[in-house]
């Protein structure tokens, strides 16, 4: 299919980092194709293991042996996370009971969002490039967190606000994020704002003034600016059955926030307390895989962990007052 390509721009790849399939194969998949496709973009849509919503004892594993082989091959990580999404569903759209059609749905409206300027005209264009030149400082500080907004149900939209300005802060409360952590906690390194619909660059423009002015939202000093703009003219498009409704401008936030570390010190804390009583490992064992490939994984996910709190800290820290 590539090689039909009139210009391949680079791969989006959808896989759980928990599964078993989606974590072994998946980077298997990913390392193949950064060695075949050296220089295109890879895009990951990774579902996350959630805080209490498991769908299997190994997730903690899977996840961080399958983090470690793909944090050199991947370009961008885009995490969601089930209970943050369920939640979402219960409180925005209603649904006393999401399926995985409800949950997909969601995620749906994201990779369209991600890809519209690709496929439709707008007055900012982004394309995939893009999101790992303006989304990662460094290499390995590759995993923006998702935020998504409006998200209301077809019985709230006649009354709902959509305007510009408040769709755009409703991506910057928690309730609306694809992962579950506090973005309070931390610091933004680089955000990415995709307008759909009918939106104008004069109200996106006050929007964001409004949101920098919030103490809230925490930049980190040594990248002031911070936000990537882009629009794109085409409506966001309701699936069918969806429980979501229609709506005439929607924005998918993309922002790399050193809060996200707080996903990973959650999954580390996972791995230690089976790892401590080497439950399950001869599972892995068992298929070929030795003791030593545990070890690297966690003490790579460690030293991300660390990587996160350095880009956190401010370039100048104040100097305290003499008195």
């Amino acid at each position: 299919m590539s090689d039909q390509c009139d210009g391949l721009q680079g791969f989006l790849f959808t896989h759980s980092l928990g599964g078993g399939t989606g974590s072994g194969l998946g980077s298997l998949l990913l390392e193949q194709l950064s060695l075949d496709y050296g220089k295109k973009s890879k895009l990951e849509f990774a579902v996350y293991p959630a805080p209490q919503v498991s769908t299997s004892v190994v997730e903690p594993y899977n996840t961080v042996l399958t983090t470690h082989t793909t944090l050199e091959h991947a370009d961008c990580t885009f995490m969601v996370d089930n209970e943050a999404i369920y939640d979402m569903c219960r409180r925005n759209l209603d649904i006393a009971r999401p399926n995985f059609s409800s949950l997909n749905n969601l995620i749906a409206q994201v990779v369209s969002s991600v890809t519209a300027s690709l496929r439709f005209d707008g007055s900012l264009n982004v394309d995939l490039n893009e999101f790992q030149t303006n989304l990662v400082p460094y290499p390995r500080i590759h995993f923006p967190l998702v935020s998504y907004a409006p998200v209301f149900s077809k019985s709230r939209a006649t009354h709902e606000a959509n305007s510009v300005s408040e769709i755009t802060q409703s991506c910057f409360e928690p309730g609306n994020q694809m992962v579950k952590c506090d973005p309070r906690t931390g610091k933004y390194m680089a955000t990415c704002l995709l307008y759909r619909g009918d939106v104008v660059t004069r109200d996106v423009q006050n929007a964001v003034a409004q949101v920098k002015s919030k103490k809230t939202v925490q930049l980190v000093d040594w990248c002031p600016t911070g936000f990537k703009i882009g629009i794109c003219y085409q409506p966001p498009t309701a699936i069918k059955g969806s429980e979501l409704a229609s709506a005439s401008r929607a924005v998918c936030m993309l922002s790399n926030t050193t809060a996200i570390a707080e996903a990973w010190r959650r999954i580390d804390r996972k791995f230690d307390l089976m790892y401590s009583k080497r439950a399950f490992v001869h599972w892995y064992v068992g298929e070929g895989m030795e003791e030593g490939e545990f070890t690297e994984a966690r003490e790579d996910l460690a030293a991300l962990e660390r990587d996160y709190i350095e880009v956190g800290t401010d370039s100048f820290p104040e100097e305290e007052e003499e008195y």
